[in-house]
């Protein structure tokens, strides 16, 4: 089936499993809609699809007001086959062009800026300079209509330069100043220290699955997830804060609420939240190919929703990681809730959170690599030659020789790590696959994965080729079928 019918079969059906992964532009009216539009269906003739909504506005077409396309799950962050894409996305969404050039933005990818281009245009049919602009655009758009924010803040939070620019560029679009907009939403008239915006999912959305992954891995005094709730503390800006994450089944959202954070901050915390629970997941993309091993295809059966949680520091992870070698997942999460008691700096709850029973569990913050380099870890309960690999990694992300950018090929991040001593290729692996997002990073040496198998290591690897690029969501699906999963 080529792909046209395929967007005109989920357009007509209005199939909720396709929303963000095309745009529709209607000819007829200007406008650009998410394919579950309710407005009254436009003729096949009149209408063109469009794979990202910045190729839709750069064709023309205007955000609709009534399905808002602001509100559509994101574009997942490796549209088509291209790692560099995938790695440019992220960074865009990070603020890489707010302040910077195309040219600079493909010199971190190592590529020229034309071939950047090319690359944008092939998977995604727009520039990076039309992605980074819808993105701030449709963020504003969500602000506006689900806050209360001043006008001001929200034209810092989204990356405008100026209020100026922020109001003429929503006039430009939609033919309304920003104000004019919020007068037509129903967004609560309440304003305080906290601060709460919506996160569509794309469907199915397994929470159930994805709260019990992050609970049996939540660092003591650094994360907690009691009932529906997933609340973590973070550093942004030298400042400390909370965030906190719970489900919104009848709004098909995650609701994400910010405790003493600034709102300047709140576009990359945003980005960084939707890859902690990886709520872009191209789930029919991924059921497509995995689901033609046998295997794996009981297992989706069960967990369609399967997603690969991110993390939310690349350096807290990796320290996770090597804990994690050859024990439980219960003895690492121990390990890690003691490093953080002893070298994570105390913090003080912000106010809006004080007296709530769930979040008096935070207490730190995740020690930063400058203090674990000098760390000697004892009395922790972690072996000599375990404490000195972690002082090693430290050292080598204090000194800039490591980090965990999203600029990083995958193949370079694992070299980097199975170059320091005490680190191998189930540690990289893991790493890349929660860290990165890395969606073909599978550790193929677990335990874990090869009792469910049944197999060796090489056989694993062997009948993981007919699994790329999903490798990673493959590793979930069968440590999900386990009682006791591995990571």
């Amino acid at each position: 089936m080529q792909q046209h019918e395929i967007y005109e079969r989920a357009r007509l059906s209005r199939d909720a499993r396709f929303d963000g992964q095309f745009f529709v532009g209607v000819k007829t009216t200007g406008i650009y809609c998410r394919p579950i539009c309710p407005a009254v269906t436009p003729k096949s003739e009149n209408v063109a699809f469009y794979p990202s909504a910045a190729a839709a506005g750069e064709a023309g077409f205007r955000p609709c007001l009534r399905c808002r396309p602001e509100s559509a799950p994101g574009t997942p962050a490796w549209s088509g086959t291209s790692t560099t894409v995938r790695r440019g996305l992220r960074l865009i969404a990070n603020g890489a062009l707010d302040d910077g050039s195309i040219e600079q933005l493909a010199d971190r990818l190592g590529v020229t800026s034309r071939h950047l281009r090319r690359l944008f245009n092939r998977h995604l049919g727009a520039s990076p300079l039309a992605i980074a602009h819808t993105q701030r655009l449709h963020f504003a758009k969500q602000l506006i209509d689900e806050t209360r924010l001043p006008m001001s803040n929200i034209a810092v939070a989204a990356g405008y330069g100026s209020v100026r620019r922020f109001n003429d560029t929503f006039r430009k679009t939609y033919g309304r100043s920003p104000r004019e907009l919020r007068r037509r939403s129903d967004a609560p008239g309440r304003a305080d220290s906290t601060l709460t915006v919506h996160l569509p999912w794309r469907r199915p959305f397994d929470w159930a699955a994805l709260s019990d992954f992050l609970v049996n891995r939540a660092t003591p005094g650094v994360e907690c997830l009691t009932g529906a709730a997933y609340l973590r503390t973070v550093l942004i800006d030298g400042r400390p804060g909370v965030i906190e994450c719970r489900p919104d089944a009848e709004r098909e959202t995650v609701c994400l609420t910010l405790h003493g954070v600034a709102t300047r901050s709140l576009f990359p915390v945003v980005q960084r939240v939707r890859e902690l629970l990886d709520l872009d997941a191209p789930l029919t993309d991924i059921a497509q190919v995995l689901g033609e091993d046998p295997l794996l295809a009981a297992m989706l059966r069960q967990r369609p929703g399967v997603r690969v949680p991110g993390a939310w520091n690349g350096f807290e992870l990796a320290v996770r990681a090597v804990l994690g070698q050859q024990i439980s997942v219960k003895a690492a999460t121990t390990l890690a809730g003691r490093i953080a008691e002893r070298y994570g700096e105390r913090i003080q709850l912000p106010e809006t959170l004080r007296g709530r029973d769930d979040a008096m569990q935070l207490t730190r913050l995740f020690p930063a690599a400058t203090t674990l380099s000098r760390a000697r870890f004892n009395s922790i309960g972690i072996t000599g030659r375990r404490a000195a690999t972690l002082r090693r990694l430290a050292r080598a992300v204090a000194s800039g020789r490591l980090d965990f950018d999203s600029t990083h090929d995958p193949d370079e991040l694992y070299r980097s790590l199975i170059a320091i001593e005490g680190i191998g290729d189930w540690t990289a692996q893991y790493v890349a696959m929660r860290g990165l997002k890395y969606p073909d990073a599978f550790p193929a040496t677990d335990l874990g994965l090869l009792k469910a198998t049944g197999s060796t290591a090489a056989q694993l690897r062997r009948q993981a080729e007919a699994w790329r690029p999903w490798r990673a969501y493959a590793a979930m699906l069968i440590w999900g079928s386990l009682s006791n999963p591995g990571g």
